[in-house]
């Protein structure tokens, strides 16, 4: 939950708090906690003391009117709600100097979903992940800090107005690659995807809408499209039980592909 007047995040639950403070403890600007979790913070209760930051013991209900839910675990911390940076060509010179992977999210419109993305994403090692600026593209909330499960503190979120013109820029640059229920590669066929014609480049993965997957205009900049078998498709079965993975399920399989390469 955002609070306009001061201009705040709220992040709660355990991990995401811990994993804050471990790596961001001056993003916080005000901590609150129940009794029972007070214990574990001591340490943050006195790195905001020397800071003259504020921290106070508080009843579950406080907490779940601070944070909008009742997922706060006990512990809610207050940051200055996050600036997503827009996207630049320094910053892609930047990934294809370094050979750095990136994530494009095509109008992810579920909070849990893009926070499980993120942490996904900086379980294996992926830094870079892109969101349209779009009212169907979920953005940094509270809820999808929470699932992220401090994933948050070690990825970079960038902004693009338009996700094809990030696809026509890259092109000759990164492997566009998008996922698709009609493609004929598999996700495993990731690794030997990354070596075109100009040696081996790093990988611009587009996920797309939990409903629709990814939009035409976008199928039509990528360079290959891919698909997660399921259970009998190589036995020549036309369709599964249900029709497609959770798109944050699916993510996790193929940031292990990416890894693989």
């Amino acid at each position: 939950m955002k609070n306009t007047k001061r201009n705040e995040l709220a992040v709660c639950g355990f991990a995401t708090v811990k994993k804050l403070e471990k790596n961001h403890p001056e993003k916080i600007r005000r901590l609150y906690f129940t009794e029972e979790v007070a214990p574990k913070f001591g340490g943050l209760c006195r790195k905001l003391a020397k800071n003259h930051g504020i921290y106070n013991q508080k009843p579950a209900g406080d907490l779940e009117k601070l944070s909008g839910t009742v997922h706060h675990q006990g512990v809610v911390a207050m940051i200055e709600a996050p600036e997503i940076q827009p996207l630049d060509s320094d910053i892609t010179d930047s990934w294809v100097e370094n050979h750095e992977n990136a994530v494009l999210l095509d109008r992810i419109g579920n909070a849990n979903n893009f926070g499980a993305i993120v942490r996904s994403a900086a379980f294996f090692g992926i830094k870079n992940i892109v969101i349209p600026l779009d009212e169907a593209q979920s953005s940094i909330t509270t809820s999808s800090y929470r699932v992220a499960e401090g994933g948050m503190e070690y990825v970079n979120i960038y902004s693009v107005r338009s996700s094809a013109r990030l696809l026509e820029a890259m092109q000759g640059k990164m492997i566009r690659i998008g996922t698709s229920l009609d493609a004929k590669k598999k996700v495993s066929d990731l690794p030997s995807l990354s070596k075109g014609d100009k040696g081996d480049r790093p990988l611009l993965v587009v996920l797309g809408n939990e409903e629709n997957g990814i939009s035409d205009v976008v199928k039509k900049n990528c360079d290959e499209l891919v698909i997660i078998p399921w259970a009998g498709m190589s036995d020549g079965v036309e369709e599964s039980c249900i029709d497609s993975l959770n798109v944050a399920q699916a993510s996790s399989i193929i940031f292990y592909e990416i890894m693989k390469k």
